[in-house]
This record gives structure tokens, sequence and C-alpha cells, in this order.
């Protein structure tokens, strides 16, 4: 390994991360969604609208799963089925209104969540903290295969 840091490094980066998520996952999901339905949901909005498979395949669900999930996303009126311009016989799914701002609310409340905790540390822990976001961002390009 480059001088500086060794194996057990990315596994405290990654157990960090996890807890980190983990935390922020605790936070309650608005309009009664699970955290597995919001995610999706989440999907929808900041990707859609987009095929059912494009959907599954970002969310790692099976059929089965995906075409229960999309039917409670319905029905609870957070995405909807709209036709699929290309292909006539297809659909997609979209967010509606409702489900844009029940993403909204809670990115809203889990970004509150993290700048009342970041207030709490001391100025040079949230100095680091804030200090290593470009090199976190950098991370997560280099994981999903972006070239730099």
């Amino acid at each position: 390994m480059e001088e500086g840091h060794d194996l057990r490094d990315a596994a405290r980066l990654r157990a960090v991360i996890l807890r980190l998520g983990r935390s922020l996952r605790s936070i309650e999901v608005p309009g009664g969604l699970t955290p597995s339905e919001f995610s999706a949901l989440a999907v929808v909005v900041t990707r859609g609208p987009l095929r059912p498979s494009e959907l599954a395949l970002l969310e790692h669900l099976n059929p089965t799963m995906l075409s229960r999930m999309l039917a409670r996303l319905t029905q609870a009126g957070v995405v909807r089925r709209e036709g699929d311009q290309r292909d006539g016989r297809a659909f997609l799914v979209a967010a509606t209104a409702k489900g844009r701002r029940v993403h909204q609310r809670l990115r809203t409340e889990r970004a509150m969540r993290l700048d009342a905790a970041l207030r709490q540390l001391a100025a040079p822990e949230r100095f680091l903290v804030l200090e290593a976001l470009g090199g976190l961002e950098r991370l997560v390009e280099l994981l999903r295969g972006e070239p730099g």
C-alpha cells in the first residue's frame, strides 16, 4: 500500500461511511414510505422518468419486488406511470409533485441533521471533515469507474 495508510484505514473509512449512512437513513421517511421505497423514489426524482427495468437495475431489485414497490409508490401518489414516447408498448416511471416534495423534505431534514452535528464539532474537526469532501467525492467517482 501507499505510504501513509494501510488496509485498516480503508476498513475504518468504510465502517464510518456505513454508520453515517445508517444514521441518516434512521430519520423517519415522510409519507409512510419504507427506506427502500424512498430510495427508489429518490432515483426516480433524480434520474427519471425511467423505465422500470432501469430502476430495477439501479436499485438491485428483482422484477417481482419492483412490481410490488411500484404499486405501493403509485398508491402513495409519489410516482405515476406515463407512456414511453420511444416505445408505445412500454411505460416510464415518473415522480409526481407529491413525490418530489416528499423527496425534498427528507433531503432537507437529513441536511439539517448533518448541519446540526457539524456545528457541534470543534472548529478544527469541522474544518477537517469539510476539507475531506472533495476527496470523498473523487472516491465515489473512482468506485463508480468514472474517469478522472
